[in-house]
């Protein structure tokens, strides 16, 4: 818990790693002095800021990566209009084909020719209303053949409409995807330049930035009015939700064995019966608000600006998430970072 507690992100100007007389100073075995504390939580606010913006651009990937599956099945119900369209004008071509012949072995005859030439105008005038129905059908035929075909122009575009805008989706996957990558790597390095005490200290500071947000939210009176009891479905996604706690934190990742922050809500309510959004960004769009004062456990709270972290809350100021690369699904302080808002998904 104390290493896992720590807030998502920070909001602080890249600067310098730890000094050597720092790393000396913890290394030796020495209480951690002010400055070497000082040094350290600028590498905790680097370190925040480059997870914060790793997040966001998880939360870019996993919309483009929802919108690509998207696009993918739109694109295939197309092209099944377009294979059902080409199969009905091959028919109705062969159907106007049959009515061509059969007026080509009648001559052509206009009506009033075969009136002259008949021995039997009753005869004629009942076969002449037969004719008037095929020459109607014929005309339907015509205009049927011809609105397939405009279907089929209509399909043709909606294609390459729908690849344009897959084409784009996977772009932006691939743009989020790199970003993701380069963030991360720049924090595994600058941690990776860290003594074990130092990491150590670190975890600490986390810690007590964690506890020292939690505090201030719990006494600001917040939860005094909050005594909702969950529902059915709510009950069942918190019971999914702590189930995962140990389980790693990977970008991109639904489950089952790892999970980032909106992969693991959007499977808890899935697997309560009631779907939702993929990304903590659309959490916030779509689902209902509800405010801070009413929240009940399974509600989603969303955290920063931007809206891009989301937790579940279990009750009793806490919630569980998936907090960022290096950590596991975790409880921790609703209050440990900065909220947005509340959501709930079975309102």
């Amino acid at each position: 818990m104390t290493v896992l507690a720590a807030p998502t992100t920070a909001f602080a100007a890249p600067t310098p790693t730890p000094s050597p007389s720092a790393s000396a100073s913890l290394s030796s075995g020495a209480s951690p002095t002010p400055a070497a504390d000082k040094e350290l939580e600028t590498v905790r606010e680097k370190l925040d800021k480059l997870y914060h913006e790793a997040a966001v651009a998880t939360d870019a990937y996993n919309a483009a990566e929802e919108k690509s599956e998207q696009q993918s099945a739109a694109i295939a119900e197309v092209a099944k209009s377009i294979v059902e369209g080409q199969r009905k004008l091959a028919d109705l071509k062969k159907r106007a084909g049959a009515a061509a012949a059969a007026q080509y072995r009648n001559g052509g005859l206009p009506d009033e020719a075969y009136l002259l030439l008949s021995n039997d105008p009753s005869t004629f005038l009942n076969g002449a209303g037969r004719v008037l129905q095929a020459q109607r059908a014929t005309k339907g035929l015509i205009g049927e053949v011809a609105q397939t075909q405009r279907d089929l122009e209509q399909y043709s575009q909606d294609a390459s409409a729908q690849w344009q805008e897959l084409e784009a989706h996977r772009k932006a996957k691939d743009s989020a995807r790199k970003k993701i990558k380069k963030r991360i790597t720049e924090a595994e390095k600058l941690e990776s330049r860290l003594a074990k005490k130092e990491k150590e200290r670190l975890a600490e500071l986390e810690a007590a930035a964690a506890q020292q947000a939690q505090t201030a939210w719990l006494d600001s009176g917040v939860l005094d009015e909050v005594g909702s009891k969950a529902s059915a479905a709510g009950k069942d996604a918190v019971a999914y939700a702590t189930a995962q706690i140990g389980k790693a934190y990977e970008w991109g990742a639904e489950g089952p064995d790892t999970y980032d922050c909106s992969g693991l809500t959007s499977q808890a309510w899935a697997s309560a019966g009631s779907p939702i959004p993929r990304t903590s960004q659309e959490q916030w769009k779509q689902l209902k608000h509800v405010k801070v004062q009413d929240m009940r456990p399974g509600d989603l709270v969303i955290y920063f600006a931007d809206a891009s972290h989301v937790a579940l809350y279990v009750g009793d100021g806490t919630i569980v998430h998936a907090p960022r690369p290096g950590r596991t699904v975790t409880l921790t302080g609703a209050g440990s970072m900065p909220i947005l808002g509340v959501v709930r998904p079975d309102a």
